[in-house]
């Protein structure tokens, strides 16, 4: 008789220390309805005071002195509504509240929009002034110098803003067929019943040695999501048609240019980023996939055989008690106070720890200004969530030196630069593991958690999101419009470009792309290479330089918004203006399977 497997439980069963504190922005709800009246309050009275009378230096720098502080009240509010929702779409408390703060939220949006557009009224000359008083509002009136071009009347600006809570319904429309309505059936293995769900297949399945299981969850996960590939899909397009008004709008020559003018960065390093993983990183993961399928005796390599692990018997079980050791010692060559975040994290509840159904998948870290961190994580129990952890309190103990460091105007990073200081945690973990050991099968094992984690996630998973969303933008660009089977056929083609004949396409690969989120935030998959090619380069030169390079780091995470990535990356010694950092990075990945594929040898596995 087939055996049942345990299910994922409600949110409402979860033990509370599982969970991250969210009482740390609002101790209660009432409170954040205060905050939400008293920002209300504020935006009124900017927009009595300021509104036909920004024309001096000192109006627009008090103006946005107190718009800053509004903007404040908004991230609060808004995080504290949006992050309850994440981790359980199935509770309509939340999902109403977040609505409803949501729509405020509009609201003040619309009516504060005179601001932009009546300093952009003003002679440079002027504004330059104002820039001149270092007042915690120079770099937004930098930014707004320079998007001047693309700021349209002032009562299309004010309707814009209006709308952004519809202009985001895609997102929310995504979320809610994947997290809330997505419900899935159990599937048969080995003789066996096992459930089956978004984050079950993901963090479970996708990496079970048992090749029918593995392959039987993604002939299952596959045909579940596949049916709801049109709604999806009608989603995803809406999204883009957005995006391509916008861009047409905005007087952009492309909706390329567009979305990349908010990085700060141009197309050659967008196109660069990903031409040159597609053509040379390639050779070196199928590489691997043909040692996985030689080390595991598969009958063939198949995309749902992609991230079994080498040495599946080697990979230990780790607790949550047990990751902090190994994150404290790990990150201990970053200093004492960020070893004392990492403590503080776990004792003050920054991360939700917690596996329940309506829970949003993968991770992700949010610093609202002012306060600390909160990190989504579902744990496993492996050392692939160590890593995991690691990469989003990278992203924390990021903001929390820029947030300190700067005004709330100068702590919006590029996406191009903000997966730097993640993956930058997640190398110097394998590199603390490196040298606590010289056993041959240990070392294997953290160099494939760096080739089949760190730089799987970042330079093959998201990049070839990147390459298949590329296309896409193509397509709308060119004024067409993208449905569930050509989407399909995108995605299969990128897949078969890059792994060529070494891995087989199975049924069910082509919808891939219904997995990720990031397509409802412009051009950000790319970004994860590029961040990891920075990483990669200031691991080394904290290998090769030690202290220098450690304090170079931590002046860049402070830096927050004042650099653009290139500026960013040269203050940590590192051009990426060129192809070489990327090149060597690529052959960084390429030395590690090498040696992966040595060590197997001299372990007598092939």
């Amino acid at each position: 008789m087939a055996e049942q497997k345990e299910r994922l439980q409600d949110r409402k069963a979860v033990p509370e220390e599982l969970t991250w504190d969210l009482s740390r922005i609002y101790a209660t709800e009432e409170e954040m309805y205060r905050d939400a009246e008293k920002m209300e309050q504020m935006a009124r009275r900017i927009a009595d005071t300021y509104r036909g009378r920004l024309d001096t230096p000192q109006a627009i720098d008090a103006c946005l002195t107190e718009y800053r502080k509004v903007c404040e009240l908004m991230i609060l509010t808004g995080n504290y509504c949006g992050l309850a929702v994440e981790v359980d779409y199935y509770d309509s408390h939340n999902q109403e509240r977040n609505g409803r703060i949501g729509r405020r939220l509009s609201e003040i949006g619309s009516l504060l929009s005179f601001v932009d557009s009546e300093i952009m009224d003003q002679e440079e000359s002027l504004i330059r002034e104002a820039i001149a008083f270092r007042n915690g509002n120079s770099g937004y009136l930098e930014s707004l110098l320079r998007s001047k071009a693309h700021l349209l009347h002032p009562e299309a600006e004010r309707v814009l803003a209006a709308l952004s809570q519809s202009l985001g319904a895609p997102y929310e429309i995504y979320n809610a067929a994947k997290l809330a309505d997505m419900k899935f059936e159990d599937f048969e293995a080995d003789g066996e019943i096992f459930p089956l769900g978004y984050s079950l297949f993901e963090d479970n399945y996708e990496y079970d040695p048992r090749t029918n299981v593995r392959r039987s969850a993604f002939v299952a996960f596959s045909k579940k999501i596949a049916s709801y590939e049109n709604v999806t899909a009608a989603a995803y397009n809406a999204n883009l048609q957005t995006e391509k008004t916008m861009a047409d709008l905005r007087g952009f020559g492309n909706v390329y240019d567009s979305l990349l003018f908010s990085q700060r960065v141009g197309l050659d390093m967008y196109h660069r980023q990903i031409d040159l993983i597609m053509e040379k990183l390639a050779p070196h993961m199928r590489r691997y996939a043909r040692l996985l399928q030689k080390v595991h005796h598969l009958d063939r390599m198949t995309y749902a055989d992609l991230k079994l692990p080498l040495d599946p018997a080697y990979d230990p079980s780790v607790t949550i008690e047990a990751s902090k050791e190994y994150i404290e010692k790990g990150l201990a060559i970053l200093g004492e106070d960020y070893v004392e975040m990492v403590r503080t994290a776990y004792r003050e509840r920054w991360v939700d720890f917690a596996r329940n159904a309506g829970k949003s998948t993968g991770g992700f870290c949010a610093s609202p200004y002012g306060k600390n961190a909160f990190i989504l994580l579902n744990w496993n129990d492996k050392m692939s969530d160590v890593f995991t952890l690691a990469h989003e309190l990278g992203h924390a103990g990021h903001f929390k030196a820029c947030n300190s460091a700067q005004s709330l105007f100068d702590t919006y990073v590029s996406t191009y630069f903000v997966e730097a200081p993640s993956t930058m945690n997640e190398l110097l973990m394998a590199r603390y593991l490196l040298k606590t050991s010289d056993d041959k099968r240990f070392r294997r094992w953290v160099l494939t958690s760096m080739v089949g984690h760190t730089y799987y996630h970042n330079f093959v998973t998201h990049l070839l999101e990147a390459a298949y969303q590329r296309e896409v933008y193509r397509i709308i660009d060119g004024g067409g419009s993208v449905q569930a089977e050509v989407l399909n056929g995108i995605m299969r083609d990128t897949l078969e470009k890059f792994w060529g004949e070494d891995v087989e396409i199975t049924e069910g690969a082509e919808h891939t792309w219904m997995r990720q989120t990031h397509y409802y935030m412009g051009l950000y998959s790319y970004t994860y290479s590029a961040g990891l090619t920075i990483a990669t380069q200031m691991c080394k030169r904290i290998e090769e330089e030690g202290e220098g390079a450690i304090e170079d780091w931590k002046k860049v995470l402070a830096a927050g918004s004042t650099g653009t990535p290139e500026e960013l990356a040269a203050m940590a010694g590192i051009d990426i203006t060129t192809d070489g950092p990327l090149l060597d990075t690529i052959e960084t990945i390429g030395g590690m399977i090498d040696e992966i594929c040595q060590l197997t040898e001299e372990l007598g596995e092939v």
